[in-house]
């Protein structure tokens, strides 16, 4: 049976304008499919375009020119509303250093992430405690970040990603703030929860190890893939 493709990206194209006449061609008709289930490394020097990438296929950012299709439907053609619930309900994020709200708790951060949909707390409490277990937190869902560790702050950022059950979940350098013992728990924790929920996991980092883990690596040089496409 064919692999499901998540994610089509079609001569994806970003131009940033550095002055009136001139402007920076960061991604350079980038073409990937993304299939369900699997776990992607993106790696290359910086300024390469790894993290660009990373936002058009997420839809934080908008492509100079091409398409991202989205289980077939070209996401960039949704109007505003539209285009912030799929990325609300259908995208997880997970970003190097945390960002998590320092005046809220674990569970509170991971539940907040849900009632932006429109759910209430007491909802969306039980679901945020599950996961935070899940993440091996389950005794520190009453702590605030600044009561939390850099690894146990990521965990709970991983949460986070998960508690809409997104159909793929963008990492930008998940690792990169972490000492080796950390890192290598949150690698453990990424393979552990693709195997439970059978996520999709689309990761650029530094990190040698863990994109040699990974199902494919796809190497970047001056915004195009190189290999791994």
């Amino acid at each position: 049976m064919d692999q499901k493709v998540i994610i089509k990206a079609i001569d994806l194209v970003k131009d940033y304008k550095i002055s009136k006449d001139k402007s920076l061609r960061v991604l350079n008709y980038i073409n990937l499919e993304i299939f369900e289930s699997e776990i992607i490394s993106i790696v290359g020097a910086s300024g390469a375009g790894k993290s660009t990438l990373l936002h058009l296929l997420g839809t934080l950012d908008r492509p100079t020119s091409g398409e991202v299709l989205f289980e077939g439907e070209n996401v960039f053609r949704l109007n505003g509303d539209k285009l912030a619930k799929f990325r609300n309900t259908k995208v997880g994020f997970i970003f190097q250093f945390h960002h998590l709200l320092p005046e809220f708790t674990a569970v509170e951060n991971v539940a907040i992430a849900s009632m932006i949909s429109g759910k209430s707390y007491k909802n969306v409490y039980k679901s945020a405690k599950f996961l935070l277990e899940d993440v091996g937190l389950g005794d520190r869902i009453d702590h605030k970040p600044s009561e939390l560790s850099g690894g146990e702050a990521q965990r709970v950022a991983i949460a986070r990603a998960l508690i809409n059950s997104p159909k793929i979940v963008f990492a930008d350098e998940p690792t990169g703030n972490l000492d080796s013992k950390n890192s290598d728990e949150i690698i453990k924790l990424i393979f552990e929860l693709r195997k439970k929920y059978r996520e999709t996991f689309v990761i650029v980092t530094h990190n040698e190890q863990f994109a040699s883990m990974t199902d494919r690596t796809l190497k970047m040089v001056d915004g195009r893939i190189i290999n791994g496409k």
